[in-house]
This record gives C-alpha cells, sequence and structure tokens, in this order.
C-alpha cells in the first residue's frame, strides 16, 4: 500500500516475483527471485533477448530512477537472480514511460518522461510546467536517443539526422529489420497519431505518412511486429481521456492502416503489455480499462 490517490489505494505488486506464461499449456507459472532486486515500480522498460530479461528506469516510491537490472531465465537454479549491471558511459536521465528498440545485440530507447539529465545529452527537453506545484523534482518529456551495447554495457548516443519526433512518453515501439518503429504517445495536453521509423543503421528519422483511415491519436497503447511486414496496433488513451479498445494493422510494404475487427469491442485496455508469439499471436495482459485519472478506480 503506496499512497492514497482520489479515494483510493493503489499497490506496487511483490517486486520479488515474476511470472512466466507458457504459450503451449496456457498456464503461468510464478518463480521467487533474489539478488538486486529491483524495487517496486511502475513505467519501467522492460525486454528480454534470448531469455534474459533487461530492465530500465521507471517511477517507485521515491521518483524515476535510471537504473538498470537484468535476470537470466535460463538460469538452472530454482531462484532466478536479479543483477544490477553498473554501466560504463553517460546514462540517460531517471525516466519512465519510454519505448525501446532491439537491435543487433543493442538496446535502443527513446523518449520518456522523467528528471532534467544531469549531464549533457543530444536532443530536447521540455519541462512539465505542472510538475513544478508538485513535491520533489519537477519532470518533462524528452526525444532523447540511447543505446546500450550488450556486449560491453556502454551508454553512447547516436547523432541522430532527418526529421525527429517531438518529446513524448507513453508512446509505442517496435522493431522490424532495422527499423525502430514509433508511434503517438504524449507530449503536454496532446496524445497524438504521429507515426515514425528510425533506421538503426544510418540513425535517420522519417516520418511515416499514409493516406486514408488512420489511428486516432493515443498514449499507453501496444505495437507489436507480427511479421516481417506488418504492425499490430492496440487499445490506448486518448487526449479528452477515453480508453480505447480499437486494434488496427499497419502494411510496412503498402504504407497503409487497415482497421482489425475483433470479438471484444467492448473490453478497452490502456497501459497493458503486448507480445507476439513465432505463430504470429498477439498475447495483450494486464492494464487498465477505464480513465485512470478519474475519481473511480482503474
Amino acid at each position: 500500500q503506496n499512497a492514497q490517490v482520489r479515494g483510493f489505494y493503489d499497490f506496487y505488486l511483490p517486486r520479488d516475483e515474476i511470472w512466466i506464461y507458457n504459450m503451449e499449456t496456457g498456464r503461468w507459472k510464478k518463480s521467487r527471485t533474489e539478488g538486486d532486486v529491483p524495487p517496486s515500480m511502475s513505467g519501467s522498460c522492460a525486454v528480454c533477448v534470448d531469455r534474459v530479461v533487461y530492465l530500465f528506469g521507471g517511477h517507485h516510491a521515491r521518483g524515476n530512477t535510471n537504473k538498470f537490472y537484468m535476470l537470466n531465465s535460463r538460469c538452472p537454479d530454482k531462484v532466478l537472480q536479479w543483477v544490477r549491471v553498473e554501466c560504463q558511459g553517460v546514462p540517460p536521465s531517471s525516466k519512465d514511460k519510454l519505448g525501446v528498440w532491439v537491435y543487433r545485440n543493442k538496446l535502443i530507447f527513446f523518449g520518456g518522461y522523467g528528471y532534467f539529465p544531469e549531464g549533457k545529452q543530444r536532443g530536447t527537453f521540455e519541462f512539465d510546467e505542472t510538475s513544478f506545484w508538485n513535491s520533489g523534482l519537477p519532470r518533462g518529456w524528452n526525444d532523447h536517443v540511447h543505446i546500450l551495447d550488450l556486449e560491453t554495457f556502454t551508454w553512447s548516443q547516436p547523432i541522430t539526422t532527418g526529421k525527429t519526433p517531438s518529446p513524448r512518453a507513453a508512446h509505442a515501439c517496435a522493431t522490424v529489420g532495422n527499423r525502430g518503429f514509433v508511434f503517438g504517445g504524449r507530449y503536454r495536453d496532446s496524445r497524438m497519431n504521429d507515426f515514425y521509423y528510425l533506421d538503426l543503421d544510418t540513425w535517420e528519422w522519417n516520418e511515416i505518412l499514409t493516406q486514408g483511415s488512420c489511428p486516432v491519436g493515443r498514449s499507453w497503447h501496444s505495437l507489436t511486429p507480427i511479421s516481417s511486414d506488418h504492425l499490430f496496433l492496440f487499445g490506448g488513451f486518448t487526449t479528452d481521456k477515453q480508453p480505447l479498445s480499437d486494434a488496427w494493422i499497419y502494411c510496412i510494404s503498402k504504407n497503409e492502416w487497415v482497421q482489425f475487427e475483433h470479438n471484444y469491442p467492448d473490453k478497452p485496455r490502456l497501459w497493458h503489455t503486448a507480445c507476439a508469439s513465432e505463430e504470429g499471436e498477439v498475447i495483450v495482459f494486464g492494464g487498465c480499462a477505464n480513465n485512470l485519472l478519474a475519481h473511480s478506480k482503474a
């Protein structure tokens, strides 16, 4: 139990638990963890590469963090071990609600919401004026790109070219080939529907302009690769604070969005997680089903 928010209590879940879902059997398994267990957080950025879980950033009871952790799920021990990694180079600022791409044994992080960088960083940071009235350090949005080499655990920043997306948080990222796609997210009072990709070889930004119908602006949605030519977008939260249940498929070769009809239009979802199986199935887990900023429990 952490704090009372608008008349109800929110809870951080036990930080030493890891849940593993078997897509073939449809069963969950709970595993205990030890070691450098991260604090209970929300808005962290996690990704699994070759069955190793990497975790960066997030927001906990004392504010934002920029610490980096890893957990090897291939470990034969019954109790999995968290390791806090002391990386080299200049790390990203402390933040949450950022995105990540995986490419050639590198993690590439983009955007987020958090504290002003302590050191010099390439990119733009925009303060959130409303955060000056809250306790703690003021926070804001950024458009920073940071690379973490998984062989040397060294941070670096590329020199990007092209049309850079505005600072944002709670956007959705997906990797297809050498392209890091990003859709939407929140910047100030706007939840956007702009669409970009970053060439992960040349570091050139490209805005994607499509014809015809397309998803409305949103944050807290998911964007999942389902083939070498398609992305699946689901759910989110609009500028007028409406939770969404719509789904869209983007075809890379045709450069078009097609709305995907499904059986659960009455079950909106935001701040969920999603991933694809090898067969192209998209698994959606958790999240909120209503306006989490309202006075009712989300």
